[in-house]
């Protein structure tokens, strides 16, 4: 494949990135080729190999790659000039947002929040946040739970949990306690009580926070999820001691677990939610925080950005609500997948040693193994054989599903079984767990 006369450049030629990027670059090591298309669930490279996407963008492509009603309504807009950027003033773009958002999704949850549109990117979402919570209460401590991954920048990261994270900020994080998650400290030990008792005791050393802020289901962190009872008390907490009650709804939001907001069948009703991620359906940059009303203290400019608002993500995000969410068919689909999902990794789990845990719900799985250098083994072999696949959690020992929640039943059921002939092939490097299948078997 040639660009320009004379240009000797071959197919999936990673040189110029090798060359010319930084070192920080991550995915494109663990997926070493130079796509060129995507369509729905699918990936396809320069060469035309095709892979089934269960990386979803890191849950930035909920609805899919180019989905044709998104895309369309995205042309279109651009074919009649539609206003591309206009830092925060009003466009007709953002106000057909507004009106879709608060009419098919704020209205029928009986919720009630006012909308801030901040920098591109979700840590963007989160700094806002906690600068809200400690504007408001006057106090700067934050609470944030172990495994618990908020962003890159620097209030983001100090409320980040991952050690190889935080060394890399630079300098010191402070400003924040972590509590431990949910199940954190096993099966049997309450850690709300935990944090409780270190709020309430003069002498814990835990400065009142301004802000408790905490995702129902980690992504980054493991898949980690929180039971309903727990989300309960820790909004109660927040409650009776005058704690600002952040939900970081980012990655598990906009459908991944089935419905729209992840806390949803929990009931609560936390004070500040941020999203980003799927937001605007076709993976352009996109973030808010909606907050409840008497939260909103801003002067006017106080907390700005030359992209808080994308038009054109205005646009798709729009068009997506309507077409996924205008009634409950959508959530419907979602939890008929999740069910063909989740009975084919607990099966797998059975057969295999090195599986120890399968977690999740929606179309949000992860798969530990043990040894932890066995997840990144059977990715690995996962893109050799056309799927992308991710690990995640504290020692990369998990790996995620996170395929777009339009992946027809087929093509999931393609996925999986490819996981499972790679979770084979990767077997082969960790002969002791080979033998413990041979007994099984």
């Amino acid at each position: 494949m040639s660009d320009q006369p004379g240009d000797t450049k071959t197919t999936n030629d990673t040189a110029i990135f090798e060359k010319v990027e930084s070192e920080v670059r991550g995915y494109c090591r663990s997926f070493p080729t130079v796509f060129q298309k995507s369509v729905g669930s699918t990936l396809t490279d320069e060469s035309g190999q095709e892979f089934i996407d269960f990386l979803a963008g890191a849950g930035t492509l909920n609805y899919g790659h180019n989905h044709p009603i998104l895309k369309k309504a995205m042309l279109d807009y651009i074919m009649d000039d539609g206003v591309i950027h206009g830092l925060d003033m009003y466009s007709t773009a953002k106000r057909a947002f507004l009106e879709t958002f608060q009419r098919r999704i704020l209205e029928p949850r009986e919720m009630n929040y006012k909308i801030q549109f901040t920098g591109p990117t979700g840590t963007n979402a989160v700094e806002a946040a906690l600068k809200i919570a400690r504007n408001v209460t006057g106090r700067s401590n934050v609470v944030s739970f172990t495994n618990g991954f908020h962003g890159m920048t620097l209030g983001s990261v100090a409320a980040t949990g991952n050690s190889y994270y935080r060394d890399a900020a630079g300098v010191d994080l402070n400003q924040t306690t972590f509590m431990p998650y949910d199940g954190y400290m096993g099966e049997h030990v309450d850690t709300l009580a935990y944090f409780e008792k270190m709020l309430i005791d003069n002498s814990s050393g835990l400065d009142k926070p301004a802000a408790v802020i905490v995702e129902s289901i980690q992504g980054e962190g493991g898949v980690n999820e929180s039971s309903y009872e727990w989300l309960r008390g820790l909004e109660r907490l927040c409650k009776d001691n005058d704690i600002v009650f952040i939900l970081d709804d980012i990655q598990m939001g906009c459908g991944r677990t089935g419905t729209f907001f992840s806390f949803e069948e929990a009931g609560i009703d936390p004070d500040i939610v941020t999203l980003s991620k799927s937001l605007s359906g076709v993976g352009l940059p996109l973030s808010v925080v909606l907050m409840k009303p008497k939260f909103d203290q801003w002067k006017p400019g106080q907390h700005n950005g030359t992209f808080r608002g994308n038009n054109l993500a205005f646009v798709t995000a729009r068009a997506t609500i309507e077409h996924f969410w205008s009634n409950s068919t959508f959530s419907k689909e979602i939890r008929k997948k999740s069910w063909t999902v989740g009975k084919h990794l607990h099966r797998i789990r059975e057969d295999y040693p090195g599986i120890v845990g399968v977690r999740g719900r929606g179309l949000v799985f992860g798969v530990e193994c043990a040894p932890a250098e066995l997840a990144g083994s059977i990715c690995a072999e996962a893109f050799k054989r056309g799927l992308i696949l991710e690990t995640s959690g504290a020692n990369d020992q998990v790996v995620k599903f996170l395929p777009p929640l339009t992946t027809d039943v087929h093509t999931l059921e393609d996925g999986l079984d490819i996981f499972e002939s790679s979770l084979n092939a990767a077997l082969e490097n960790f002969p002791e767990l080979t033998t413990d299948l041979l007994e099984v078997r």
